[in-house]
């Protein structure tokens, strides 16, 4: 979700004591720089380095949309990307908070690390990481340590920049920042909402301090809180393989698709063994290609299906541009970075990635291994940090919780949420990314729980 980096940002951080304020008026409120919402801004200085609370810090940049009658309390919000620019991101859709402003603050912030090459006020990470291609699955030992090496190599680049703040970039290093904005709010309980990648700030969090949490919407994200790391690579196999079963089910009713599930694995099958030209692009598509961009036009639903049905028809006759984007990167890529390889298990050598590939393979002959993490992590093998915040189980002191989610993504959130007793969650049978902001049914069950803390049952469809 966040923009390709352009420049390298100097780091803001000093060799100063930790703040940890815990009362009200501990920020100091002013009027954004260029507001013309009423959007009020403060900073919050924390540490690096949580474990060394006294050591250096860094600023996070706060903003707050204060509420429009007596406010009972605020809501935390953060969009996800991993991280990114949460004040720029709330003036530009205030609106969509009103309903909400009318009893609570909006309060949102620049997560750390993402700083002005993001388009943020807080302390930035001064490296750039960029999207990258697929990365090539190994064909050998020797293979496997070339790309460990390649891995190693392009994350050292970043790390030695600021060796300390490059292994502080997880959801949990971002879940401790929460706790200390809630300190700084005043407030006994925290209301969170996060959005796409946040939603593993929030799994986090609710792992770190499950006494201190009130409210907390989990709205389009992945499941961070099974054990069985096979498990959750499996539930999503399945779930992209759901994604393109819907374009073939409607491919099968619809004269004008020639499309079966026979001829699009031997289409996939062909490319393996030659690539397809993308005439358009000048460049070729091997199978994992294929697979990779047709889910991801399966998933817009079907106003787009009649468009893939032509795109995958015409790569059958030797020209596959119709995949090609039309701008940015001409391959499928990924933004596996400085948090992602921090978070999610990576394999450990080939056997344990083949092992991998093969099962999504059986699970999922349609999709195979696209939008996997099993694909995902590939640029985290050899990477010169452990992973520090590793999925794990949600205790069990959690008030209810509240999921959101179109199609495969609320069957994500479901996992985390059949963790905690009492959790409700909103579905849309339909297309789409997140729902609190462009589903006003959906909007409607989140402000209220938020508000009143009642949770609509679980599965209520908007």
């Amino acid at each position: 979700m966040l923009k390709e980096i352009v420049l390298a940002l100097a780091l803001a951080g000093s060799a100063v004591a930790a703040t940890q304020p815990d009362q009200a008026g501990a920020l100091d409120w002013s009027a954004c720089a260029d507001d013309q919402i009423g959007m009020e801004c403060a900073e919050l200085k924390v540490p690096v380095d949580w474990q060394k609370p006294a050591g250096r810090t860094i600023t996070l940049a706060l903003g707050r949309l204060p509420a429009t009658g007596d406010p009972e309390g605020s809501v935390l919000v953060a969009y996800g990307g991993p991280g990114g620019p949460g004040i720029a991101l709330t003036k530009q859709i205030a609106p969509q908070w009103a309903a909400l402003r009318k009893r609570m603050d909006i309060v949102t912030w620049d997560t750390r690390g993402y700083g002005a090459q993001f388009g943020g006020k807080s302390t930035g990470l001064p490296c750039a990481w960029t999207r990258t291609p697929l990365a090539e699955f190994p064909a050998d030992e020797p293979d496997f340590g070339r790309l460990s090496d390649t891995n190693r190599g392009y994350a050292e680049a970043c790390r030695l920049q600021d060796p300390e703040f490059f292994a502080n970039m997880s959801s949990a290093d971002n879940a401790r920042d929460m706790e200390a904005i809630r300190k700084a709010l005043g407030e006994s309980k925290l209301n969170f909402y996060g959005a796409s990648y946040a939603g593993l700030y929030a799994q986090a969090y609710a792992r770190l301090f499950p006494g201190q949490v009130r409210t907390m919407v989990l709205d389009g994200t992945v499941s961070h809180s099974l054990t069985d790391w096979n498990r959750e690579l499996d539930d999503a196999a399945r779930r992209n393989e759901a994604s393109f079963g819907r374009f073939l089910t409607w491919c099968g009713k619809d004269d004008s698709c020639e499309v079966t599930s026979r001829s699009w694995r031997k289409l996939v099958a062909d490319a393996d063994r030659s690539p397809i030209p993308a005439k358009r692009a000048g460049v070729h598509y091997d199978g994992r290609d294929l697979q990779s961009f047709a889910l991801g036009l399966a998933r817009r639903g079907e106003p787009g299906w009649p468009a893939l049905a032509r795109t995958i028809q015409e790569a059958g006759r030797g020209d596959a541009s119709g995949f090609a984007p039309e701008r940015g990167l001409r391959y499928p890529d990924q933004s596996t970075g400085v948090t992602e390889c921090l978070d999610w298990p990576r394999a450990k050598d080939r056997a344990e990635l083949t092992a991998a590939v093969s099962r999504l393979r059986r699970l999922a002959p349609n999709t195979g291994t696209a939008g996997t993490l099993v694909a995902a992590t590939l640029t985290c093998v050899g990477w010169p940090v452990p992973v520090t915040n590793p999925p794990s189980s949600l205790p069990d002191d959690l008030p209810p919780l509240l999921g959101a989610g179109a199609w495969n993504e609320s069957d994500s959130v479901q996992q985390v949420l059949d963790q905690v007793p009492g959790s409700g969650s909103v579905r849309h049978e339909g297309p789409g990314h997140t729902l609190y902001l462009g589903n006003a049914c959906a909007r409607e069950h989140i402000d209220r729980y938020f508000t009143e803390q009642v949770i609509p049952p679980n599965g209520t469809t908007c």
